[in-house]
């Protein structure tokens, strides 16, 4: 069984940082994407960033380049995401998710954590 913990989540302005954490456990990740996903209220859930299968290749979402770096832990079994100069149209519940299922679409993946919630205010 795959699970997911994130953490880090809360309640900032706009301009402040925060860093996720996903603590992960299960089988090997040995070639699994993992990555960091986001779901607003009412819309559906969007990439933001990801370590793809093929490598240390990776992903990051037009949306937040410049402002989020993914990174990750293996010794610790954790996933980062570390967002800084936050705006208030980066609010949402934040998810950890990851697929052995090479090339599928990230909506497709089949395992995914509960979330933690970021809101920014202006």
């Amino acid at each position: 069984q795959v699970t997911f913990v994130e953490s880090g989540g809360g309640s900032v302005q706009a301009g402040d940082s925060l860093r996720l954490s996903c603590v992960y456990s299960g089988p090997s990740f040995s070639g699994y994407a993992m990555g960091w996903f986001r779901q607003a209220p009412g819309k559906e859930r969007d990439l933001i960033a990801a370590f793809l299968w093929s490598g240390d290749s990776s992903y990051v979402s037009d949306s937040v380049k410049g402002r989020f770096t993914i990174s990750r832990d293996t010794a610790k079994n954790t996933l980062y995401l570390q967002m800084n100069n936050l705006e208030p149209e980066d609010t949402a519940v934040y998810l950890c998710g990851a697929d052995n299922q090479i090339g599928i679409r990230y909506s497709d993946w089949r395992y995914w954590g509960q979330g933690t919630p970021v809101t920014v205010s202006s």
